[in-house]
């Protein structure tokens, strides 16, 4: 398979969703505080993938006036993620999250985030410009917590943009990131997965999100599903294990690269799905991409936080896959 778009450059790709402040608790008890959230972390590893080629990156969004928003809108642009169509609304403030860390790695989250500007992105006639934006972008990135956290007039108003920026040529890229307490009950999350997946080139799922929030008993139920609604390439993110994929050209299975030390998960599926679609627009096929989003969250949950430094950023292995093993339809 040939790259997901073909394009002249520069191309450019949008992401939604929600950056908020980040702290991280240190072992001495300490606090270290920094900008962080799923699209934006996803964001910033894909731009610094992606640097040099004619590719552009573009974070779509609301934020405040204020000092953190300002500042973020800063740590955004030295990563080389645009802010031009930042929607500011004066009397909003960015949602806040806590990570705590227990000794295996693993993370707990700790939210405050009701009254963010994000939520209200796309409310109002304000919200006409970027709306009608959206389909200036050869690629328009979100995931189930960009759709979670809108209002239901805001979701709505997505949907419909989107819808009209895929017919003019627009590819839309989908992350499950299902989190049911931002949902009122999964059968209305549900409702909203479905009428976006509908319009979806690429979906890059978590498998525990979907079985929580579909109920799927196998992998081979969850991808014959979004192959019913249309979905063209399923990259399905088994965490340790192995990525299972699905196109039109049939499925394969791809191993994940064995970590010895695991400091901090956060942020391995955001960027897994940043180094799988950077492969694909610089013309790999799915198993390399598999490998590259394999590679980097390995990278990834080998350091604190979210964001690994730049100088972190491992070199992306070369076209020959790591494991290809064909699975059965």
């Amino acid at each position: 398979m040939n790259a997901f778009l073909n394009f002249a450059a520069p191309l450019k790709v949008g992401l939604i969703g929600e950056c908020m402040v980040e702290l991280q608790q240190l072992s001495d008890g300490r606090m270290r505080q920094s900008f962080g959230g799923d699209t934006l972390n996803t964001a910033i590893y894909l731009s610094r993938l992606c640097r040099g080629t004619g590719i552009s990156i573009e974070y779509l969004t609301a934020v405040g006036e204020d000092a953190l928003s300002q500042a973020m809108r800063r740590c955004w642009r030295e990563e080389g993620v645009g802010d031009g169509r930042i929607r500011v609304l004066p009397d909003r403030l960015p949602g806040l999250y806590l990570i705590q860390t227990d000794a295996d790695g693993e993370r707990n989250f700790l939210y405050w985030r009701g009254e963010a500007a994000a939520r209200h992105c796309f409310d109002g006639p304000g919200a006409d410009d970027l709306l009608t934006t959206l389909a200036d972008f050869g690629v328009l990135y979100l995931s189930g917590i960009s759709l979670a956290v809108l209002t239901t007039e805001g979701r709505e108003r997505l949907l419909g943009a989107l819808k009209q920026a895929r017919s003019r040529g627009s590819r839309i890229v989908f992350d499950n990131n299902y989190r049911a307490r931002l949902w009122p009950d999964a059968a209305h999350a549900r409702i909203q997965y479905e009428a976006l997946l509908t319009i979806t080139d690429m979906a890059l799922v978590t498998w525990e999100d979907d079985v929580a929030l579909f109920g799927f008993e196998s992998p081979e139920q969850l991808l014959d599903h979004y192959a019913t609604l249309g979905v063209g390439e399923v990259a399905l993110k088994r965490g340790a294990q192995s990525c299972l994929l699905a196109t039109r050209d049939g499925r394969t299975e791809v191993m994940a690269e064995r970590v010895e030390h695991v400091v901090d998960t956060t942020a391995a599926g955001d960027s897994f799905s940043a180094g799988y679609l950077a492969a694909r627009l610089l013309a790999g096929d799915p198993v390399t991409a598999a490998n590259w989003g394999h590679h980097l969250a390995g990278t990834v949950i080998q350091h604190p936080g979210a964001l690994i430094p730049p100088h972190a950023m491992p070199v992306m292995p070369q076209r020959e896959p790591i494991v290809e093993v064909h699975v059965p339809s």
